[in-house]
């Protein structure tokens, strides 16, 4: 079963069993938190897409870890002109681990 949900302004496909980071969420290690904003659930040819979410659908993960992406350097540089700027981001993120998947009907 595939499921395809809603969380930081991006969408993730996943399925039970997978691990993936997303955009840092307020909840403590080992806390399980719920996705209700589910777009599209797979299970063999049961499909349902949701009308922009699908009814009772809901997504359950366990937080494994919180911590920070690789640095991403960022330099803007202008020929001829001594302008030169140099800055960096390490975005944070959460680490979660895919339980359950409820399926919910179609919207």
């Amino acid at each position: 079963m595939h499921a395809v949900f809603v969380t930081g302004g991006k969408q993730y496909r996943v399925k039970e069993g997978d691990t993936l980071k997303v955009e840092k969420l307020e909840a403590a290690e080992g806390a399980t938190i719920d996705f209700e904003q589910v777009l599209l659930v797979h299970n063999g040819d049961d499909i349902r897409v949701g009308a922009p979410y699908v009814d009772g659908g809901k997504i359950s993960a366990k937080v494994k870890s919180h911590g920070r992406g690789k640095k991403v350097h960022i330099i803007k540089f202008k020929r001829r002109k001594h302008y030169m700027r140099r800055a960096g981001h390490r975005q944070s993120y959460t680490e979660l681990e895919i339980s359950a998947i409820q399926p919910g009907s179609a919207g």
